[in-house]
């Protein structure tokens, strides 16, 4: 008995043996849809926490403003997202990753029928779309907030329908083109001096809203009374300190998946990435105050805030690719930057910005951009072959990189900006009455007080 046993055995080691590779494939094709899935699930989870951060710029804005404004700037919040995620599904996804090759301004249109590729209909391309609207809808929002109390409400809807459905997914293409399909790629992506760097938007999104609201912000004009007649600036200050802190808190959270979601890849990766968004945050606050404190006798409550948001706005690009120490010392330069960008706004341009949009995100994200090619270790963090930024030996080639891509980026959004208002203002109008702006925003536009009897007018 023991011997026909044993011969049976070693009749069925054999076949054992021959089936292992295609258990072993089995097991590796378990594997990889497993990876798939928390990678669509990961990604999901960051784009809603993405999304919240509407509520958080909403938050921020309306702070910052007067009371008689607050309708309106909820109002703006709410339908830059609804009319963006739109225009973004329509016409500006396929824009931005359709299949174009090195074309300025190729791409494929009308959803995501229109895109060239197997992963058009599947559980990830679906995933990638919202994340992708989400992204979009942050870049319109920002333009808000330098354009504040004074723009009537038909323009503001005018000009976020154009941001999603081509300003921002024209700029994206060129930088980020391949994440859906490679034959997407943007013609930034293929320098002859190294790819341009900007992982999850400092510049794509940030510095493209930022030069979107600065160009707004000089057709518009300034608010009534914001400058005396020796155009020495005067303070208008915001009417709840308690809600602007309150969405910083919620940008704060939200920049947890703007960050390290851009990853798209449920890994270990995405607690390092959020560790250096944490700590550049952190640094900008702590920068900021100390440098109101210093220039401006107190510790300015909304010069801390804006630090916290220029360290995360300058940490989005690099967030990647930099250890944690280098986190901390691009974001103690940005909490530094956005006091002083605020200040040269204000007080040497004479560009009325109520909330500081142009100087978190436009300065501020040109600066993240820039960092990349001085602080990116790719090899020390050990994802990638070579060191490419200046301080870790690569030489200037990365920096030439991310000049030309936040170059591009500036002349791109301002330009075209700076023809949408202009077109704006002349056909359907931009800016409201000097009754309206008096009166409030929330009464004129939207026939409504966002306080209902506790509004108080003002003459400025």
């Amino acid at each position: 008995m023991r011997r026909r046993n044993g011969r049976r055995w070693r009749l069925l080691i054999p076949a054992l043996l021959a089936a292992a590779p295609a258990w072993a494939a089995g097991e590796a094709e378990a594997a990889a849809e497993v990876q798939h899935n928390v990678n669509v699930v990961w990604t999901l989870v960051a784009a809603v926490m993405v999304f919240f951060m509407q509520a958080g710029f909403a938050m921020v804005e309306a702070g910052f403003t007067r009371a008689k404004n607050a309708v309106n700037i909820l109002m703006k919040n709410l339908m830059d997202f609804s009319i963006g995620s739109l225009a973004f599904f329509l016409v500006g996804f396929g824009l931005m990753f359709g299949a174009t090759g090195n074309g300025v301004f190729g791409g494929s249109l009308f959803g995501m029928g229109g895109i060239v590729g197997s992963e058009g209909g599947t559980a990830w391309g679906y995933t990638f779309l919202i994340f992708q609207t989400v992204f979009a809808a942050t870049a319109a929002t920002i333009v808000s907030g330098a354009m504040a109390e004074r723009t009537k409400f038909t323009g503001y809807l005018a000009y976020s329908l154009m941001i999603c459905l081509f300003i921002y997914p024209v700029f994206g293409k060129w930088a980020w083109g391949s994440l859906f399909i490679a034959e997407g790629a943007g013609w930034l992506e293929n320098l002859g001096t190294g790819a341009f760097c900007d992982f999850a938007g400092s510049t794509v999104v940030h510095s493209v809203g930022g030069w979107l609201a600065l160009a707004g912000a000089i057709v518009l004009g300034p608010r009534i009374g914001k400058y005396a007649k020796d155009r020495s600036p005067r303070a208008i200050p915001g009417h709840s300190i308690p809600l602007a802190a309150l969405g910083v808190f919620i940008l704060w959270f939200g920049w947890f998946g703007f960050n390290p979601g851009s990853t798209t890849t449920g890994d270990g990766e995405i607690g390092r990435v959020a560790v250096t968004t944490n700590l550049a945050a952190a640094a900008g606050a702590v920068a900021a105050m100390l440098t109101s404190w210093k220039v401006l006798k107190n510790a300015d409550a909304s010069m801390a805030l804006n630090g916290a948001l220029a360290g995360l706005v300058a940490i989005t690009a690099p967030c990647y690719t930099v250890t944690p120490l280098a986190s901390i010392l691009i974001g103690v330069i940005a909490g530094v930057l956005v006091v002083f960008s605020v200040l040269f706004f204000d007080r040497v341009l004479r560009i009325d910005d109520p909330v500081g949009a142009i100087s978190v995100h436009g300065v501020c994200g040109l600066w993240g951009t820039l960092s990349c090619g001085l602080f990116n270790a790719e090899a020390v963090l050990g994802i990638g072959e070579a060191n490419s930024g200046l301080f870790y030996g690569g030489g200037f080639s990365q920096l030439v990189s991310q000049l030309i891509g936040a170059g591009a980026g500036f002349v791109w959004a301002f330009g075209t900006g700076l023809v949408l208002f202009t077109v704006i203002r002349k056909t359907i109008g931009l800016r409201v009455s000097e009754e309206e702006e008096l009166r409030g925003l929330d009464i004129g536009e939207h026939g409504m007080e966002a306080y209902s009897g506790f509004q108080f007018f003002t003459t400025q």
